[in-house]
């Protein structure tokens, strides 16, 4: 492999590692479908990677339309075993969670991806995508 893709692929490899080095924590809860009507877009269909944004990152709206790299890095109760790896996903914030206990609502797609269901909450790490 020449110097120049040595060095491209380790540029990749820092870029990709440091993505969450500036990464804010919180915790995650999830909400079942169906996932529309939302706050953001009514009854339009944005899929299953979504999210609901609790206060500290609706914003009064602003946050619709924002997508988000989540990351679970542990249990934010006695659950064991709570994430799935090391896996990060990227959701888009399509309504508002006035009483979540968490600082962002997943889909409960989207959670069970990075986390089990059973545990409920969970500690995430995420950053706007």
């Amino acid at each position: 492999m020449g110097i120049q893709a040595q060095f491209l692929m380790m540029m990749g490899m820092l870029i990709c590692l440091t993505s969450f080095v500036f990464a804010d924590s919180g915790t995650a809860t999830f909400y079942d479908p169906p996932y529309t009507p939302s706050k953001c877009y009514g009854k339009q269909n944005n899929g299953n990677m979504v999210a609901g944004a609790s206060d500290r990152l609706w914003k009064n709206g602003a946050a619709c339309g924002k997508k988000y790299s989540v990351k679970c890095t542990g249990p934010a109760n006695k659950a064991p075993h709570a994430c799935r790896g090391a896996k990060t996903i990227v959701v888009k914030i399509v309504d508002y969670c006035a009483r979540c206990n968490g600082t962002i609502n997943l889909s409960r797609d989207a959670f069970s991806q990075i986390a089990d269901p059973d545990a409920g909450i969970v500690k995430i790490e995420y950053n706007q995508a």
